[in-house]
């Protein structure tokens, strides 16, 4: 579905000189490395999580994959197409939906714009009306479709536009951040409908977002990039068995226990009855059968390290290696 090799994009930044006549008649440039020879490759049905700091350069990864931006070197090869090229018979595979940025049309309805959509794709009459049923149906907002866009709330406005964005049946889609600014219901709402959505029709999804929730609810696969290179492609298991080197555990106690249990392990918080403690993943099961010896307790449970703080480790470690290299 997607190849892409040494994916380069380069941006010339116009920089000021402190001199009004230079400013203007000879103004200079500085060149910024926004992606540096990116290579992977996307296969049908996939559902990819791509994520990385700000300015990483994940939109623009997803804009030339798109055909938004045009890229300063390397191949691209998205269903068989070169993106820029901008062909109707490529355009009608895709979509892209950005959380910060609205395609309905403020004072219409939903409905209008999706009308507006059927004359865009040339989509059929029978195929339009089982695709926003299907889609209504799976987002159980048939009820909102009528009303005027200004009407909705932000959640609410944002299903809108999944449906919008989905109409067509597009292969590939290209979600931008689609929960930024819900709130916890509405993000929740989203991720089941793309999690059933993407299961049910098999469709290739690419999803960016800073709500690391999303990516690890709805992504099999995970890309991190940084600074414009790929510092890990793999699954999103695989990352916390190999980058992660620590447990957490959690424990529900029946009494208190003695001043020195404290002194022998690295406590995170402690709130009777409530212990948490951190651990080496290498340790756990000695740990937890010391613990069954020394302490009374009602209930215990051992949780992998949060995937955000793995994630920044090993964004962490990157800059420091390039910072020695």
């Amino acid at each position: 579905m997607i190849k892409v090799k040494n994916l380069t994009k380069i941006y010339q930044v116009y920089y000021r000189q402190n001199n009004l006549i230079k400013d203007i008649f000879f103004r200079k440039y500085k060149e910024i490395l926004a992606l540096d020879r990116l290579n992977f490759s996307i296969k049908e049905n996939e559902f990819v999580g791509f994520i990385g700091p700000n300015g990483a350069g994940k939109t623009t990864t997803m804009k030339i994959l798109s055909g938004i931006l045009y890229p300063s070197g390397g191949e691209i090869n998205v269903l068989g197409f070169f993106p820029f090229d901008k062909k109707p018979e490529f355009l009608k595979q895709i979509t892209f939906v950005m959380g910060q940025r609205n395609q309905l049309i403020w004072d219409l309805s939903a409905m209008d714009s999706f009308l507006l959509n059927k004359e865009i794709y040339e989509i059929d009459d029978a195929l339009f009306k089982k695709n926003l049923s299907d889609l209504t149906s799976l987002l159980n907002c048939s009820s909102l479709i009528n009303k005027p866009i200004k009407s909705l709330s932000l959640g609410e406005r944002m299903k809108m536009e999944l449906i919008a964005a989905f109409l067509h049946d597009p292969k590939i889609i290209f979600l931008d951040e689609p929960t930024i600014g819900l709130d916890i219901f509405s993000q929740e709402a989203i991720r089941n409908f793309l999690k059933t959505y993407q299961k049910e029709f098999r469709k290739t999804i690419i999803l960016t977002s800073h709500y690391l929730e999303d990516v690890n609810r709805l992504a099999k696969r995970l890309i991190i990039i940084n600074k414009g290179k790929i510092i890990y492609d793999g699954s999103l298991k695989n990352i916390i068995n190999l980058y992660s080197k620590e447990k957490t555990i959690r424990l529900n106690l029946e009494k208190q226990p003695s001043k020195d249990f404290f002194k022998k392990y690295s406590v995170i918080n402690y709130q009777f009855p409530r212990l948490i403690l951190k651990v080496k993943r290498d340790q756990i099961n000695q740990i937890v059968s010391q613990l069954s010896d020394e302490i009374e307790y009602v209930d215990i449970t051992v949780e992998d390290e949060p995937i955000e703080e793995v994630i920044k480790k090993i964004i962490k470690n990157n800059e420091i290696r390039e910072k020695y290299d």
